[in-house]
């Protein structure tokens, strides 16, 4: 199937960020388990997993529309030097996400690719849900005070 060039373009861009969303957050999650918070490292690692499902998902429906998936393009990768920037920088890298997807949904629409449509609203639906995991952090650091959160992050 030969699909529009410019959604194909679009995933592509989707898929550099998801590309990079992964190595931001498997850093993290290193980090973290090297920390000794084993529970971070599992939130963060399971993020990152999450994030390679959605490459995964852009890769296949790049492949179906004709086009050929890039890999060799990251978008930004902002590494924390503490836990509040990691959260931090993984919110913002969300956020980004939440409004990439927003407009790649309408561009599907708008090419009549709802098939394209109904994968994208998936894969929001995930970064949804990983906004509101770290702006929980985010809640838990400030009401608990850092060294407090911290302590409740130990495996």
């Amino acid at each position: 199937m030969e699909g529009n060039p410019k959604l194909i373009e679009t995933l592509n861009a989707l898929l550099a960020d998801e590309l990079a969303a992964i190595n931001q957050y498997i850093v993290h999650a290193e980090m973290c388990e090297d920390w000794g918070y084993g529970k971070l490292h599992k939130s963060f690692e399971k993020r990152a997993i999450d994030e390679m499902r959605h490459a995964e998902k852009l890769i296949g429906r790049i492949l179906f529309l004709g086009g050929r998936p890039t890999v060799s393009k990251l978008s930004d990768i902002h590494i924390g030097k503490d836990v509040p920037k990691q959260v931090e920088f993984d919110r913002a890298s969300e956020e980004g996400a939440i409004k990439a997807y927003n407009d790649a949904i309408v561009l599907a629409g708008e090419v009549r690719d709802y098939a394209t449509r109904d994968i994208l609203i998936q894969i929001l639906n995930d970064e949804d849900r990983h906004m509101d995991e770290l702006e929980e952090l985010l809640d838990q650091i400030e009401q608990m005070t850092l060294p407090m959160f911290l302590t409740t992050q130990v495996d």
